[in-house]
């Protein structure tokens, strides 16, 4: 009554007429059937109350003043009295099953012993736009409580906003107490967390009231040092490099490279952010439970700590039980053999007994249907099936059929008629649930019962066909899984009257089980259906009362329900109730609700011994009922059993700790003729010790005989033999599984504990579902929970059964009610059931699958949780706390000295792990270019002998060509731009220029240019016009640090960089001379520069690595030529060729095939910038095409972007005629792994039109070295192998076969140029290793880098990077330099082009990337490739550590309510594929993560920003 405004008070709705009453109880019930929504339900019945509004409002306002006054007590039971027809529908109605006043006493005690031992949990982030739980909020379907124009709504909203202007003014002050350390006692909980209001988004921040951070010190940082300047822009701009401000590769010798930082990590202390992981860090410090055991053994394939059992756990001590029997059946004459006799000897002679009496909505009766009419019906009914349906030669209907009987559970006169009906006519009923729509929950199971048992036709009635969902044309829609109906009405008017000769045929009883006793015993039966029942929840009571019944069948619920409306009939009396059968009794939370029903009716004459507990499963039907005992009596006995016990499978009485105790009560002895027997739930059915919990047994005639279709399952659940300790058969009977958990008492009463379906096996312990859920329902959960609907689960995440709690939400409950609540269940389960939850969520009302008699649809709402679209709007994971059975943190061993590593290679007759290119000195050249030394001097030659020859064309994205470069016009230009460059610069030999253009031609004219005035140009990535702040400290640093005497560039970018958009980035006074080269003057230089030596600096190429270092390498006239010439001989480029370029020209290898390669090798480079491609996706494809191109350059971004936006246009690429099966060689420039995945993609792709699935290769070039591996023309095609990733974070190599779990599909980067040499090392000892063993990959080759360029020449860095010498095993002393990558070399079976075996270099991963992490080496591609492929809404994923927390930072592509979804796929996929827990888990809107123009993530960047607070996630999840 408290969520909706206008509820009208019991009196009230007396006053209404009884026709109003109804109307309104039907609405009532389509409202919870979920057939209607909120705000239709709103619509409707406030059109009817119209006419009656003004007492309705007078009234409503009195209960609601009486309500504000009201605080809710914990048992609803006795608080609120609905009227006669509404039960009360306020949301916090708790689902009263499993409520039990010791419980709550237990649970609030346990939560008591929480608070002393102070415990802040760090209240997730989320972007408030998101998941305002407005009532009419797109994340709930239809049947969704919308309160949107009620008053109680306006109401809650302007609570919420006062809260939020409070919580403002507050907000300061909660932060520095909590900085302070002074602990603020909350009158809530230990881990309330207070809000606060970031700017006016109305975000919930998270400031942390009574968190005590003792040590308020940052902690240490034990990745790479970052900066926290950078910031990520929200649109993810075409191109950008970041560098953070200030950390260069080789900095002056005295500077520390910590000294960048404001703090320990980068971050300042006040961030929200980083508190919150320090909270976070605080909390886990707390001890785990089960201490893990040493792991030491590096090798051992068994990764999983395996949890010792506890030496102090129960055993059990009893022998052996012997299986119990009832007492015996007695035999009655002249009783009708079967159930088709009965009805036909008291439909013939006792017509006018009544049978079966229908109520109406309002519980008044309105139809009796008597054994005369109940005979008759049914004889119609089967004559018309065996005879009307078909033709007489072809019937519908054969004898032995089986068919659906589908009708609602408000009808069940046609029910009966139909289930007789059929039994008549010889044909196999099938109830089942009347379907309401295409997707009900359990709807596919429902279907694979429907085809497995051959069923064609469906008998229902003429009203319940009309409310099936239809087809537009009228038709009944197709459920989904379910077999082609034919659907037949069985109302009598449709049925024909069978001629006076025709007779059933009546058989005697055979083996069919007679399980409807009323006919049989010539009972009569009074209806109260479940839709009835709740708008009139009196309905059973008033009707015992009214007929005098002796027996009455009900549920815990029906109990309930009764007591809540119990206030409106005080002269009602079950005296004359010999048995009251409770149907559940065998759920051990039903004890309460028979107490409560018992104290509140034994003044209405309800006798004690009348409570009948009955245990009943599906399988076994009824396993034991309670008899009614002797008046005056003692009442049985309860056990109360110590759940530990119950965990390991013991009966114990609980002694201990009162707060986990479990009060069960018995379900009377076996029933009459039939044997129990108890045996063990997992394993063989070994009977269980007297003292031990198990499965209950059953052998009686009177359980089912089979499961239809399904043979297998049959044998295990109904045919067990049990076997005794030795294994060997006890007796020949066949028992029954009945899917009950429990034992045989004192007496040979039976105790049930539970189900065997709601087990819950955590590390070896048994937990039942239910108990958990009576737990959360005991903590407070009115606030939160909405009526009281909670699931609990397992779901199998490394090696162990994890529990999840999900919670349906009430719509007005407060983040902060919800947070501190999955907070105190946390701790309530811990404590009372020693057992850690895994997760923990809050879905939206209504939103959680529902059986068909409203609750919780447990499989499904499981499968939803696992496939990522359960939809939380709040959700907690406990990975930390729960899962202990992770191996312990890897030791490194000491060091191995370099003779020992030497001695092992040679034992084991292992070749050390090296490569190398082609033999330059070998290679024959009759080409005159070798005669020239420098670059420059090749274009001046070609200028001369090739004038007209076009080395460069550039198109656009229409693929035209804007504009081209002869070898005289490039020459002319690059004379005039040296001109300026002395006339306008006064530069000098020697000194640096920086080139800021466009990807183009006048890049290439301004390098040439340099050279030709002896300068030393550096390319550098022009501004992003649109985010200036991002992207131009980049070009100020580099501008910087190379010391550059002046820029070259255009009128427009020279604009911008002057302009006031550039002032509010960088310092836009102090530029060096900036010199337009737009409009050059016709002058040419008097004499062009040579170096005097070929080892002098021809350029310097500066990149940003993705660990965000910016580190700039020399490149020598001499390393420039032998570069050119190892691309020449590798790709076999002559002047008569053509290549495409669709590469950024500013660092690496891309710079040299689109500056440099031409002009060496006299080719013809189709230019494509890569930014025209997202203008028009086709241009790199169609230019390949036309001019039949053979060998085409991109980088990974561009085959990602062909890939993913030309994935579906396949036939468009084909209908526009582009063909690729020209290409020769699709090589991708990278300095990565390679990424097979994607480049197996774009060969699929487009091998529809002609993609030889050969050409597609990549390269692998470093800082140190911009060509180590190109594919190149000839030679054998690249290599792949599957390695196992367990071994690779132990830095070794093992092979591994494909599809072996664990493994990592690697390609070899392309083959090693010529003059290049390789050698793999271990990093620390600097010796060699052997074949396909993980070590550095070192370089040693004539095109090598000269060095860092730095602005203090730091020594130690450069031998060590640049010439650096083995610590063994090389005669020859050769100088290497170190890559910093990590990857190996394995002799292949091919041959290569000398003819020797073809050695195949892989590369794994940069080592300055790693994440080291337990001990052991993790690459962030491996986690981000597991997490991109748990949900299809991912679109890209990032990770990085901060202390030793692992930090993933997924994009969402999909709505943002599936935000919260993600979290525990995350989460579970990490844990289960590289065995790390996540600490934080963060959600943000796509392009939030920064790539680089090489397509690489710069994770470091990501980090910065997510600790500066500056990403705006939509939600940041902390996991305990």
């Amino acid at each position: 009554m408290a969520e909706r405004g206008l509820e009208p008070s019991p009196a009230a709705v007396a006053a209404l007429p009884p026709e109003v009453r109804a109307q309104l109880a039907e609405l009532e019930l389509e409202l919870s059937e979920g057939d209607i929504t909120q705000k239709g339900y709103e619509k409707k019945r406030s059109k009817l109350l119209s006419p009656y509004s003004p007492q309705t409002q007078e009234t409503d306002s009195a209960v609601q003043k009486e309500l504000r006054n009201q605080t809710p007590a914990p048992s609803t039971a006795q608080t609120s009295a609905p009227s006669k027809y509404h039960r009360t529908r306020s949301g916090g109605a708790r689902d009263e099953r499993y409520r039990s006043d010791i419980h709550t006493e237990a649970v609030q005690a346990a939560l008591a012993k929480h608070k002393e031992q102070k415990m802040a949990l760090p209240m997730p982030t989320k972007r408030r736009s998101t998941f305002v739980q407005s009532p009419a909020d797109a994340c709930t379907p239809p049947d969704t409580s919308s309160a949107s124009e009620d008053e109680g709504s306006l109401r809650r909203q302007a609570a919420l906003s006062a809260a939020l202007q409070q919580s403002l003014q507050n907000a300061e002050s909660w932060i520095n107490r909590s900085i302070q350390g002074s602990s603020t006692s909350s009158s809530a909980s230990s881990t309330l967390s207070h809000g606060e209001v970031k700017g006016t988004s109305g975000s919930l921040a998270d400031v942390f009231a009574n968190t005590r951070i003792e040590n308020f010190s940052a902690p240490p940082d034990v990745t790479t040092t970052t900066s926290s300047s950078s910031s990520s822009s929200s649109i993810r701009p075409a191109n950008i490099d970041l560098p953070p401000s200030g950390i260069v590769k080789g900095m002056h010798k005295g500077s520390n490279r910590s000294s960048l930082m404001d703090t320990a990590d980068g971050v300042p202390v006040s961030s929200r952010v980083s508190t919150k992981i320090q909270q976070l860090l605080n909390t886990l410090k707390r001890p785990k439970r089960p201490p893990l055991k040493e792991f030491f053994v590096d090798d051992s394939e068994e990764i999983v700590e395996v949890p010792q059992p506890d030496p102090n756990q129960p055993k059990p001590e009893g022998r052996q039980m012997t299986p119990v029997k009832g007492e015996p059946l007695g035999v009655i004459c002249n009783w009708p053999p079967a159930l088709e006799s009965a009805l036909q000897r008291w439909g013939t002679t006792q017509a006018k007994c009544s049978c079966l009496t229908a109520l109406d909505m309002t519980g008044k009766p309105v139809y009796t249907l008597t054994y005369g009419k109940l005979w008759s019906r049914s004889l119609k009914l089967a004559y018309t099936l065996l005879n009307k349906l078909g033709t007489k030669n072809e019937p519908v209907l054969k004898p032995g059929d089986r068919v659906a009987l589908v009708y609602p559970n408000n009808d069940p006169v046609m029910f009966m008629v139909a289930f007789y009906g059929c039994l008549l006519a010889e044909v196999i009923p099938v109830p089942i649930e009347v379907p309401l729509t295409r997707k009900d929950a359990g709807g596919q199971q429902i279907g694979f019962l429907l085809g497995s048992c051959g069923i064609a036709l469906a008998l229902t009635s003429e009203v319940c066909l009309k409310g099936l969902p239809k087809t537009q044309n009228g038709e009944i829609v197709q459920f989904k899984g379910w077999p082609r109906l034919k659907w037949v009405v069985t109302d009598s008017k449709y049925l024909s009257k069978p001629p006076k000769d025709w007779q059933p045929h009546i058989s005697p009883a055979g083996t069919e089980p007679a399980y409807i006793e009323n006919v049989m015993n010539k009972m009569h039966t009074i209806s109260v259906p479940y839709s009835v029942m709740k708008t009139c929840p009196l309905s059973w009571v008033q009707r015992v009362h009214a007929h005098k019944a002796k027996v009455a069948l009900v549920k815990c619920r029906d109990l309930h329900w009764a007591m809540m409306a119990h206030r409106d009939q005080r002269d009602v009396s079950l005296s004359s109730l010999r048995m009251l059968i409770v149907t559940d009794g065998a759920n051990p939370w039903s004890v309460s609700s028979c107490d409560a029903f018992l104290s509140l009716f034994q003044s209405h004459g309800l006798k004690p011994e009348a409570i009948c507990p009955c245990a009943t499963s599906a399988e076994a039907m009824t396993v034991a009922i309670r008899r009614p005992g002797v008046p005056g009596a003692p009442l049985p006995g309860r056990a109360i059993l110590s759940m530990n016990g119950l965990s390991y499978g013991v009966i114990r009485v609980n002694t201990e700790d009162k707060n986990s105790a479990l009060t069960v009560q018995d379900v009377g002895h076996v029933m009459p003729g039939g044997m129990m027997c108890i045996v063990k739930p997992d394993g063989p059915p070994q009977l269980c010790k007297t003292d031990e919990i198990g499965e209950i047994c059953v052998s009686s005639r009177t359980g089912g005989m089979m499961y239809f279709g399904l043979a297998g399952v049959t044998k295990n659940t109904f045919e067990v033999i049990p076997v005794n300790s030795a294994g060997s058969p006890v007796g020949d009977v066949p028992f029954i599984r009945s899917g009950l958990l429990g034992f045989v008492g004192p007496g040979s009463l039976v105790f049930v504990v539970g189900k065997m379906d709601g087990l819950l096996m955590v590390s070896g312990r048994r937990h039942n579902a239910d108990d958990i859920v009576a737990t959360g329902l005991a903590v407070e959960a009115i606030k939160t929970v909405y009526r009281g609907r909670i699931a609990v689960f397992s779901v199998s995440v490394f090696y162990d059964e994890r529990i999840v709690v999900v919670a349906e939400q009430r719509p007005d409950a407060s983040e902060e009610d919800s947070f501190q609540w999955m907070s105190r269940v946390l701790q309530a389960i811990d404590s009372i059931h020693q057992v850690g939850v895994y997760c923990l969520a809050l879905v939206p009302a209504n939103t959680l699958p529902k059986t068909p008699l409203g609750g919780i649809h447990i499989s499904q709402t499981k499968q939803l949780f696992l496939e990522g679209s359960l939809h939380p709007c709040n959700i907690l994971m406990c990975p930390h706390t729960c899962v202990t059975n992770l191996p312990k943190p890897r030791q490194k061993q000491p060091g191995v000295g370099p003779a020992s590593v030497m001695v092992g290679n040679l034992v084991a007759g292992k070749r050390i792990a090296q490569a190398a290119g082609r033999d330059l000195g070998q290679i024959e050249e009759n080409d005159l270019v070798r005669k020239h030394q420098f670059l420059a001097e090749i274009l001046q030659w070609r200028a001369q002998a090739t004038p007209d020859h076009v080395l460069f064309m550039l198109l656009n994205a229409k693929g035209t060509a804007v504009c081209t470069a002869s070898c005289l016009q490039l020459h002319k230009r690059a004379e005039r731009i040296a001109a300026v460059l002395g006339d306008k610069g006064h530069l000098n030999a020697g000194d640096n220029v920086v080139l800021l253009y466009p990807p183009g031609i006048e890049l290439i004219a301004a390098f040439y240019g340099c050279l030709y005035a002896g300068c030393i140009p550096v390319t550098v990535r022009p501004p992003h016009a649109q985010n200036l702040t991002a992207t131009l400290p980049t070009v100020r640093m580099i501008v910087d640090v190379s010391k550059a005497a002046c820029i070259l560039t255009g009128q427009t970018l020279m604009r911008l960089l002057r302009s006031r958009e550039a002032a509010a980035a960088v310092d836009v006074k102090t530029w060096p001379t900036i010199i337009d080269t737009d409009d050059l003057p016709r002058k040419r230089l008097p004499q062009l520069y040579k170096p005097p030596t070929p080892e002098m600096l021809a350029y310097l190429d500066f990149s940003v690595s993705t660990t965000g270092m910016l580190t700039g390498v020399k490149m020598s006239h001499s390393a420039v030529n032998a570069l050119c010439r190892a691309i020449k001989l590798q790709c076999e480029l002559y002047s008569s060729r053509q290549i495409a370029i669709c590469l950024d020209p500013y660092c690496g290898l891309g710079f040299a095939l689109w500056c440099l390669c031409s002009v060496y090798s006299g080719h013809q480079s189709v230019l494509i910038p890569p930014m025209e491609l997202e203008n028009n996706l086709f241009l790199w494809l169609a230019t390949v095409n036309q001019y039949k191109i053979r060998d085409t350059f991109c980088s990974y971004s561009v085959m990602e972007l062909c890939t993913k936006g030309l994935g579906n246009q396949v036939e468009v690429l084909k209908t526009r005629g582009i063909n690729l099966s020209c290409v020769r060689t699709c090589v991708v420039v990278a300095e990565e792994r390679p990424r097979v995945a994607l480049q197996q993609s774009f060969s699929k792709l487009f091998k529809d039109i002609g993609l030889s699935p050969r050409a597609v290769s990549t390269t692998f070039g470093s800082r140190v070295n911009v060509a180590i591996c190109l594919q190149g023309t000839s030679g054998p095609d690249p290599t792949t192998v599957y390695v196992d990733l367990k071994s690779l974070r132990h830095d070794r190599v093992r092979l591994v076969e494909r599809g072996a779990p664990q493994s990592l599909l690697l390609s070899e980067s392309g083959k090693i140029l010529p003059g290049v040499k390789v050698v793999i090392v271990n990093p620390e000892t600097k010796g060699p290793v052997g074949d396909s063993h993980l070590g550095e990959i070192w370089v040693n080759s004539p095109h090598t880098a000269s060095g860092y360029y730095t602005i203090y020449d730091s020594e130690t860095l450069q031998a060590d990077h640049f010439n650096t010498r083995l610590s063994f095993g090389d005669a020859a002393q050769t100088l290497w330099a170190r890559t910093g990558y990590l990857g190996f070399v394995r002799r292949t079976e091919l041959t290569a082009a000398t003819g020797e075996r073809h050695d195949a270099l892989y590369v794994v991963g940069a080592l300055d990337e790693t994440l080291e992490l337990r001990g052991l080496r993790y690459h962030p591609i491996d986690i981000e490739t597991s997490v991109s492929r748990i949900h299809r809404s991912i679109a890209e994923c990032a990770v990085f550590t901060w202390t030793n927390l692992l930090v993933v930072v997924v994009e969402l592509c999909g709505s943002e309510q599936e935000a919260l979804d993600l979290v525990p796929l995350v989460t579970n996929v990490v844990l289960e594929e590289h065995y790390l827990i996540v600490g934080v888990v963060v959600v943000v809107d796509p392009g939030v993560i920064p790539i680089n123009s090489r397509g690489e993530k710069q994770r470091m960047h990501l980090r910065d920003s997510f600790l500066a607070d500056q990403l705006d996630p939509i939600y940041v999840a902390y996991n305990m």
